[in-house]
């Protein structure tokens, strides 16, 4: 498949995009940036990344893979190279471990001062952890905000990587380096943006923040509004084992929840705190007398605030996910589309994942108008993958 500048839709095309490859939260945030229609040329080792690669590694949709060997000083400079012309560069190493490369901030801006250095790590490029190994659930445990996760009583329950890598780290990433750019179109300066997944998640969490302060939080699990302390906000098994979520928060919709629930008239009072058992029983109860088919037909599309706990497998074809081609099969395979939508400048999905590391080197390079690139595979500071 060949690979030009300039392909991609959406709001950010014409933003050129230097993505030293790594893995989580980095490639993350540049698959957004891709999405949304940003020019990215991802920057590979020889072989790829652990946990990385291959066809189906959506998280590398949208941009060419380039193999570089970044010990050899003739890639350092293709780097540096591919940086003058760019935009931003986005690397989610260890802190040291660019400026060793030779390609830190200060290589960087000597080369494109108005570049935004966009930078990915778990703790940040400071502190006394900041060398210190670690992964998603590490970063969020020294925040408070894994403490309260989950319903379990005897210990946090982690939702994969989602609140750290990408809620705390990507999504933050995203937001410092789209913000660092339109500030350097009014400044002509570029910038670092130090993106810690631990300041990241800080901020994500913010409304339990506020909670505690007001002094109503309780910091145990399954003890406030929003955990599973209420009956009301909370989820339930199903006659084939199957669940369902219920958030009727709001008075007008809890009147209608337990009114097709059919309990309207034996529920207890929701805010007598001296009967949350009771009602939590008769819902659990209640539930359980009818499949998950048979509650969704009963609550679909009403105010009730309802809805079925759907498998990854199933998601793609429920009717409202269906309706808005939330998911859609793009190159044989069913994947989510950009997002979040935009009226005029609509951004659509373009390549696939590389094959491999370097599956692109040859033509990305010389896209982005890199000399001699051939000689550059031939000394062996970059890597055309075969095939």
């Amino acid at each position: 498949m060949t690979f030009a500048l300039g392909q991609g839709t959406g709001p950010l095309q014409g933003l050129k995009v230097v993505e030293i490859a790594g893995i989580g939260p980095s490639p993350h945030a540049c698959m957004i940036l891709a999405d949304l229609g940003a020019d990215v040329i991802r920057v590979e080792r020889p072989g790829g990344q652990m946990l990385t690669g291959g066809s189906h590694d959506l998280l590398n949709r949208g941009r060419p893979s380039v193999a570089l060997n970044l010990k050899d000083p003739e890639a350092v400079a293709t780097v540096l190279d591919l940086v003058e012309q760019a935009d931003v560069l986005v690397e989610g190493m260890r802190p040291g471990v660019a400026e060793r490369l030779g390609f830190g901030p200060d290589e960087c801006h000597a080369r494109n001062p108005r570049l935004v250095y966009g930078r990915m790590t778990g703790w940040g490029q400071d502190g006394p952890w900041a060398q210190a190994a670690g992964h998603d659930m590490n970063y969020i445990a020294i925040t408070g905000t894994l403490h309260g996760l989950g319903q379990v009583k005897d210990k946090p329950q982690f939702p994969a990587n989602l609140v750290g890598d990408f809620g705390g780290g990507s999504t933050y990433l995203v937001i410092g380096i789209l913000a660092a750019v339109v500030e350097a179109k009014a400044s002509g300066r570029g910038q670092v943006v130090d993106a810690a997944i631990v300041d990241g998640t800080a901020s994500l969490n913010a409304m339990t923040s506020a909670f505690l302060a007001g002094g109503g939080f309780k910091e145990e699990r399954s003890a406030n509004l929003l955990d599973g302390g209420a009956p009301y906000y909370d989820i339930y098994e199903t006659a084939d084992g199957e669940h369902m979520s219920v958030g009727a928060l709001e008075p007008q919709f809890y009147e209608l929840f337990v009114d097709l629930l059919g309990i309207k008239d034996t529920a207890p009072d929701r805010f007598d705190l001296a009967k949350t058992d009771e009602l939590r029983d008769l819902l659990t109860a209640t539930f359980k007398t009818k499949t998950r088919a048979e509650w969704c037909a009963i609550f679909d599309g009403t105010d009730a605030c309802v809805a079925p706990v759907l498998r990854m497998s199933e998601a793609p074809d429920h009717p409202h996910i269906k309706a808005r081609e939330v998911f859609v099969e793009h190159e044989g395979i069913v994947q989510p589309q950009p997002a979040p939508r935009f009226s005029r400048t609509k951004a659509t999905l373009s390549h696939p994942p590389a094959a491999g590391a370097g599956a692109h080197t040859r033509e990305a390079l010389a896209a982005w108008g890199v000399e001699d690139v051939d000689g550059l595979i031939e000394r062996g500071a970059a890597v055309q993958l075969d095939g």
